[in-house]
């Protein structure tokens, strides 16, 4: 019963931190945007008048002061009203319902791709750990770590969509078709891309969790009763060394979300970048 209530207090207590985080990245993020040079009235025509600008800025009520704004939109925002674009004046919970799916099915493939290449190549490397193939894997990890996405993006499609012609650049469906082969021609590219920015870590932590797994007591007991390598790690390795990788997918997913806005940039991905 004690252990009980220990853990929902953590729970409280971790929910409340979380919910200050939130509060202040907004107030943060909102004042910073507002201190920005330029604004919704800078980008109107030149032959608008003063008093025309005028008139959009106060109709806008970017007249009033900042903290006063904010208080106005976080209270909006706990009732569900997110505003609308001060660019194109649609809700904004209406932008984001269009492409925000578009986004978390970007994100989601690349996570994907990411496990299922990183988990059985750092499992390579760690039964293979001081050879040829440990190396190159090795040296594959450093260069996708020092890539930028966006490079790799421009050399994809250069390759894939310019030269050879076997996938499309850009969007999400052709013109002329919109069939689930057509969205997942379009989807490799970006996926794989925006995959390349976790998928070096992913593969370095399982190589060192597998490492460590197989120097373990336990493992060396199996392989004296008999069992083969592929029995080891399939049935008792694995299992043990996926915990800590999984940890660190959880904490690989900013990342990944930081790198869609790039790579949808690149692949004139409509998401919410």
């Amino acid at each position: 019963m004690v252990v009980g209530q220990e853990v929902i207090r953590f729970l409280v207590q971790r929910l409340a931190l979380g919910a200050l985080v939130v509060l202040f990245a907004s107030a943060l993020t909102f004042f910073f945007i507002n201190l920005a040079p330029g604004g919704p009235a800078s980008i109107m025509r030149f032959d608008v008048t003063a008093e025309q600008r005028e008139a959009l800025i106060k109709a806008m009520g970017l007249d009033r002061p900042v903290p006063e704004r904010y208080v106005e939109w976080l209270t909006a925002a706990l009732h569900g009203d997110l505003g609308s674009s001060l660019l194109t004046n649609e809700p904004v919970a209406t932008r984001i319902g269009d492409r925000l799916p578009n986004t978390l099915t970007l994100a989601g493939s690349a996570l994907l791709i990411a496990i299922v290449a990183g988990i059985p190549m750092g499992v390579v490397q760690a039964l293979r750990r001081g050879r040829l193939v440990d190396h190159l894997l090795s040296l594959f990890s450093a260069i996708g770590l020092a890539v930028p996405v966006f490079w790799l993006g421009i050399v994809l499609i250069l390759v894939f969509a310019v030269s050879l012609r076997l996938l499309p650049s850009a969007g999400v469906t052709s013109v002329a078709s919109d069939t689930l082969a057509d969205r997942l021609s379009h989807l490799i590219l970006p996926a794989f891309a925006l995959a390349t920015t976790i998928l070096p870590t992913v593969v370095r932590f399982m190589r060192s969790a597998t490492i460590e797994v197989l120097d373990e007591d336990y493992i060396r007991t199996a392989a004296s009763k008999g069992l083969g390598p592929r029995l080891i790690v399939t049935r008792h390795a694995l299992r043990n060394a996926l915990i800590p990788v999984v940890s660190a997918v959880g904490a690989l997913i900013p990342r990944l979300l930081g790198g869609t806005v790039v790579t949808e940039a690149v692949f004139g991905w409509p998401g919410m970048g």
